[in-house]
């Protein structure tokens, strides 16, 4: 079972704007052009890139498609801090 996981995300307040992400992704659209757009995490600037981190550091949402989700797919999950378009690099 992995331990880590190295993620990008995307998050906006609202699911069609999130919607309306995934729909650009599966276009063909780079995933960080669009979190450096829409983004409002500060992780945005950087094309959404949250790093490597370890499972539990996360909200559970969160952590649970980071480490339970398809790796380099994009999905689309809900958390207190609003609608997230996640695409997990790799787990280790």
């Amino acid at each position: 079972m992995a331990s880590t996981a190295h993620a990008l995300h995307i998050l906006v307040k609202h699911k069609e704007q999130a919607d309306d992400i995934m729909a650009q992704l599966k276009k063909g659209a780079k995933f960080q052009t669009l979190a450096k757009k829409y983004s409002t995490c500060p992780s945005g600037k950087k094309g959404g890139d949250l790093g490597e981190f370890r499972r539990g550091q996360m909200v559970p949402q969160f952590d649970k498609i980071c480490f339970t989700g398809e790796v380099l797919t994009p999905h689309l999950v809900k958390t207190k801090f609003g609608w997230h378009v996640v695409k997990v690099l790799f787990r280790t």
